[in-house]
């Protein structure tokens, strides 16, 4: 991953974030806790902030995810005819 310039990294609440992925605020914190969003504490008393890098990678990783789990799926479906060549065909793509 490149660095980011300290200038140029933007910050977002917990709210924006909720709001950009349609999830609650709680789940973001969840996210955050999890470590599968960076966040931080900033100023005083401290709130948090969410990297918006990081929420970009996040549904990156998410949407990779579901490409894997619905291949998998499809991998199970195959029946073993299909793949030999002979036999009942099932699926008639």
């Amino acid at each position: 991953m490149p660095k980011i310039p300290p200038s140029e990294v933007r910050l977002l609440t917990p709210a924006q974030v909720a709001e950009i992925i349609a999830i609650s605020i709680d789940d973001v914190m969840s996210l955050v806790q999890k470590g599968e969003l960076r966040g931080m504490r900033v100023g005083s008393p401290g709130q948090w902030r969410i990297e918006e890098a990081s929420v970009g990678e996040y549904l990156d990783a998410q949407i990779e995810l579901t490409r894997r789990a619905a291949l998998w799926q499809q991998s199970q479906e195959a029946s073993f005819p299909e793949l030999w060549g002979t036999g009942e065909v099932r699926h008639d793509d």
